[in-house]
């Protein structure tokens, strides 16, 4: 399992570590498993994908929602393809949560019925966040700990648990264990300077606008999408689809969605450090540097030299 923050390398370390491994290289990003989206997310190109066997990038449809359990039932899949063919896999991206429900579980949380997310809805629409907060804190304070200020999702997926299952959401996470056992996996982490981090973000977005980032972003305010659906929260989309509808300049879009790829970085730093403080290390952005770190931490982790 090779994470990291938004354009810390990961996608050029696990070319390495396929070839070194022989392995094949499943998508663990939340983003790159939506099509249309491949500039703007930093999606492995054609060359790349032809480097080594990827899965499950660019392979729902923007229109429709990957929960993470949807994602992992897809995980397992490959990985069934994949033991066939006596093939190790690389999961590869910076979703902290799909990471989790391999290592730690998953909660059996069914999918929401359509009333139910229909009446939830409903409330958010009548009272704001408020109103979801005060639902929330009445049904499963536990729960509602976790979240944090103003996550509208989250609160909602609260209460509509409750609704659906007439059980408390904390509980059901209580009631959980890895799906891959703890000794089958490896876990690195790449954690590199933050400000080296963060000018390479910056560096990255601009390539992406030369790269034709905005006829991609076009392509997608063109079919009309709810702005609700996880694919059009992509990190950098929301700033240049209000520039193509003339609500920003330019100069600001591409300012504004700069600033928000730095803010996640922070969060997903965060998020790694605190949830898998036991992962080995690699704290470069120097390619060469990086495959050194991560040919030791193979050799060790499978080869015991």
């Amino acid at each position: 399992m090779l994470a990291g923050p938004t354009a810390s390398g990961k996608s050029a370390l696990s070319l390495h570590a396929a070839r070194v491994l022989n392995a094949e290289i499943i998508n663990a990003d939340s983003m790159q498993i939506y099509d249309g989206l491949r500039i703007i997310t930093a999606r492995p190109d054609a060359t790349e994908m032809e480097e080594a066997p990827h899965h499950l990038f660019g392979v729902i449809d923007p229109s429709e929602r990957c929960s993470v359990g949807r994602w992992t039932r897809m995980v397992f899949e490959v990985l069934d393809t994949l033991k066939a063919r006596r093939s190790r896999a690389i999961l590869v991206g910076g979703t902290g949560l799909y990471y989790k429900a391999l290592t730690r579980g998953l909660a059996p949380i069914p999918d929401m019925p359509g009333v139910i997310m229909t009446e939830v809805t409903a409330l958010y629409e009548r009272g704001g966040v408020q109103a979801l907060m005060a639902e929330a804190l009445r049904l499963d304070p536990v729960a509602v700990t976790r979240i944090g200020v103003g996550d509208r999702q989250r609160l909602m997926r609260v209460i509509a648990v409750n609704r659906a299952t007439g059980k408390l959401l904390s509980e059901l996470q209580a009631d959980t264990r890895p799906l891959i056992a703890p000794e089958r996996v490896v876990g690195v982490v790449i954690q590199p300077d933050r400000r080296a981090l963060y000018s390479r973000i910056e560096t990255r977005f601009d390539a992406m606008m030369n790269q034709g980032v905005l006829e991609e972003v076009r392509a997608i305010r063109e079919r009309a999408l709810a702005p609700d659906l996880p694919a059009m929260k992509a990190v950098g989309l929301p700033p240049l689809i209000k520039y193509l509808r003339g609500q920003l300049n330019l100069d600001d879009a591409v300012a504004m969605a700069k600033r928000h790829s730095r803010r996640y970085a922070k969060r997903q730093f965060t998020w790694f450090s605190n949830q898998h403080p036991d992962w080995a290390l690699i704290e470069t952005l120097d390619l060469v540097e990086a495959r050194g770190a991560l040919d030791t931490i193979i050799a060790t982790s499978f080869f015991g030299t």
